[in-house]
């Protein structure tokens, strides 16, 4: 993506926090705002979804749960775009959070389907070939 440089101006608090932040995660100063206010503007776009860190770095999740969004699109597609069936399939959760998933889905629809694409090639092959102890035996 193309960027361009502006000056901004931020309190020394937020730069010490970035500054810290891109420390541990062994980044610049620079990826890491940019991180941020990506974060900040999906968060403000897409009420109800956050972002949490995971074991495969930060994720769009639906607030209050554990639920990636990526994963109720997955579950939306399996039962046909059908919004009675996935209320059905994530009874625990509410309409609200269920459409700020896929209103997040709808805003982000790459990131989302490159998520699940990378999901869908873990074939039992796959997992045994690079995890050869979970293999049966």
């Amino acid at each position: 993506m193309p960027t361009v440089q502006k000056s901004l101006r931020m309190p020394e608090k937020v730069i010490k926090e970035i500054e810290e932040l891109a420390k541990k995660s062994r980044k610049d100063f620079t990826t890491v705002a940019n991180e941020l206010l990506e974060e900040a503007i999906k968060v403000n776009r897409c009420p109800g979804i956050v972002f949490t860190e995971g074991v495969s770095g930060k994720r769009a999740r639906i607030g209050g749960t554990g639920i990636e969004v990526w994963e109720v699109i997955a579950t939306y597609r399996s039962v046909d775009k059908d919004f009675k069936r996935l209320k059905k399939s994530y009874h625990w959760l509410t309409e609200q959070q269920l459409r700020a998933a896929l209103g997040y889905y709808k805003l982000y629809t790459k990131e989302i389907d490159a998520i699940i694409a990378e999901n869908e090639g873990w074939a039992p092959d796959e997992v045994q070939k690079r995890y050869p102890l979970l293999a049966a035996g």
